[in-house]
């Protein structure tokens, strides 16, 4: 008989993560190792347990949300197969996900039969898109309807101060000190700036922010 697919919930909901445990349980072919509301528990066990499929959530508490839970469940698990199961379908939620190693994209008004197949075809390294997300990742690929961000427009007064911190080596818990805001404040600020110019992480963050002048070297 051939083994069951293993999986991962991971989801700050309780209630989600009951019902989609629930329902993945009746699968024969499937089987729940483990759940969690936290990205730094969602890393350990995907270490620990290293299941075929990981459903992640995006916006969770702590230091972890899911896009960095991504990155690293893939870079400890790289056999691991990450499907984003969110509420989101905005930009700033999209392309992070998909840089961080993320196969799937999908919402959660999906059925569950349809979800089952979801985690199916990933187990199998099938990526499945839910429409508006497919749709974004291909007018990205075809340039269109952006062209190169202008930081200088896309970005917000505050989003512009925290880039110019980034930039200067803060941390978010630095940054939180200095605007004097919540560092998860800090985080979703710093999760839409990635978003909004399409950038993986903090470095390629401070990176821009140098290149296109956001922040200038005294001379």
């Amino acid at each position: 008989m051939k083994e069951p697919i293993t999986i991962l919930i991971v989801d700050d909901h309780k209630v989600v993560r009951q019902g989609v445990y629930a329902f993945l349980e009746t699968q024969s072919d499937l089987t729940v190792l483990g759940e969690t509301g936290s990205g730094e528990e969602a890393v350990r066990l995907a270490v620990e347990l290293v299941p075929d499929v990981v459903l992640m959530d995006l916006v969770m508490p702590g230091s972890i949300d899911g896009v960095e839970a991504t990155r690293q469940v893939k870079n400890s698990s790289p056999r691991t197969q990450v499907v984003v199961l969110t509420s989101y379908h905005e930009d700033e939620h999209i392309f992070p996900a998909i840089r961080a190693g993320a196969l799937s994209y999908i919402l959660k008004d999906i059925g569950s039969e349809e979800l089952g197949e979801v985690v199916r075809k990933a187990a199998r390294g099938e990526a499945v898109l839910h429409p508006r997300v497919a749709a974004r990742l291909i007018q990205e690929v075809q340039g269109k309807p952006h062209m190169d961000p202008n930081p200088f427009t896309e970005l917000s007064d505050r989003e512009m101060e925290v880039i110019r911190l980034i930039a200067d080596g803060l941390s978010n818990a630095e940054i939180a000190e200095r605007l004097v805001i919540s560092e998860k404040t800090v985080k979703g600020h710093v999760s839409n700036i990635l978003g909004k110019l399409h950038l993986a992480d903090r470095t390629q963050a401070a990176v821009f922010a140098w290149r296109e002048g956001i922040v200038r070297r005294d001379t």
